[in-house]
């Protein structure tokens, strides 16, 4: 098979005869990924046997109430209920690449087969000619492919791809009392639905998008404080927030804060500072989340409860991200590298999370 145009380029720009920088490639268009960053961190795990992950879950009343009796009254008694299970399903991904044996030789490193193993290695005189390590690149991008795409993910509603798992927008919707979330029904279940202002919800009869204004202490810091405190309602001691903000949404926010004297510490050193440092709501820190941007987005924040009650990642028990290495096929010359995870995201409370927009 010939190369494609793309290929022998991708070839040249490795193994230019006069380089700046040689050894490394300035990667341009990496962006930061702060929700997947911090659903990774917070990770957990989960077993296999059955094709979803199912917990219980529960309205805090089962039926009874408290009643006054005097003397020899008759009492009642009732049998509890209110338990549901909640299910998940979880997903399998993969991504590969292929590298043929020709775009190695060229960057001179050397193929070495042995009973189905491949090895490389260098060749004599490499150092002489070849710009970056090709093989080391090609890995490297297929590295942050698997994370560019898992990320898209994490902020997917699901209905993209039916074979990957389900991110937020399945999970903290726009219109919280429709549908269903983990087989569970929203509109028979009060308990079971985050909290949102948004368009959308407004015209299902819900809280509207809030329109930011600076006037009378700022209508978006004065929406929020309300929020906090009805999102505290259902909140406990396992409860932790992260905010994640499109650029819009922080912007207006800044707006605000300038406009009804929220200062900070900058300038303080006798020199003249017209910017503000980073922002936070209740002292936790709203994150910038480019991908929210990316995906149209930029006028949204998500209060997203990461702890051990609320969203939370799951990887399949050692399947977190698998690498792999197929043996080439007996007539082609290339090498296949591979990465697959199984995971699943689950909430198993959606009472204590947001989603808030501006017009």
């Amino acid at each position: 098979m010939a190369f494609t145009a793309e290929e022998i380029a991708n070839i040249n720009n490795a193994t230019l005869e006069a380089f700046i920088d040689k050894g490394k490639v300035w990667v341009q268009n990496v962006a930061n990924k702060p929700m997947l960053q911090a659903f990774n961190a917070a990770a957990g795990k989960f077993s296999g046997g059955k094709d979803y992950v199912s917990f219980g879950v529960k309205s805090g009343q089962g039926g009874g109430s408290l009643s006054g009796y005097t003397g020899d009254d008759q009492l009642s008694y009732y049998n509890p209920v209110g338990i549901k299970r909640a299910k998940f399903p979880w997903k399998e991904h993969f991504i590969g690449q292929q590298v043929t044996h020709t775009e190695l030789k060229i960057d001179g490193i050397d193929i070495v087969e042995d009973d189905g193993e491949v090895s490389t290695s260098p060749m004599d005189g490499r150092e002489d000619h070849a710009l970056a390590n090709l093989l080391d690149e090609k890995n490297e991008t297929l590295g942050e492919d698997f994370a560019f795409s898992f990320d898209r993910l994490l902020h997917s509603d699901g209905s993209t791809d039916a074979k990957a798992f389900a991110g937020i927008q399945s999970i903290i919707l726009d219109v919280p009392a429709a549908g269903m979330t983990g087989s569970l029904s929203r509109v028979a279940n009060p308990y079971w639905r985050n909290r949102a202002a948004t368009v959308v919800n407004g015209l299902a009869g819900g809280q509207d998008a809030i329109t930011s204004a600076t006037a009378n202490g700022g209508a978006l810091i004065e929406f929020l404080e309300k929020e906090w405190l009805l999102l505290s309602k259902y909140r406990k001691g396992s409860t932790r927030y992260k905010l994640f903000a499109g650029s819009d949404f922080i912007a207006a926010y800044r707006k605000e804060m300038r406009a009804n004297g929220y200062y900070t510490t900058n300038g303080l050193g006798g020199k003249v500072d017209g910017s503000q440092g980073a922002v936070e709501w209740k002292q936790i820190p709203i994150e910038w989340d480019p991908t929210l941007d990316d995906i149209g987005l930029s006028k949204r924040m998500y209060v997203l409860d990461m702890g051990r009650t609320g969203l939370r990642l799951l990887y399949l028990n050692g399947k977190r991200m698998s690498k792999h290495k197929p043996a080439r096929p007996y007539d082609r010359m290339v090498m296949y590298n591979g990465i697959s995870t199984t995971c699943v995201l689950i909430a198993k409370q959606l009472n204590t999370s947001a989603v808030y927009d501006i017009k």
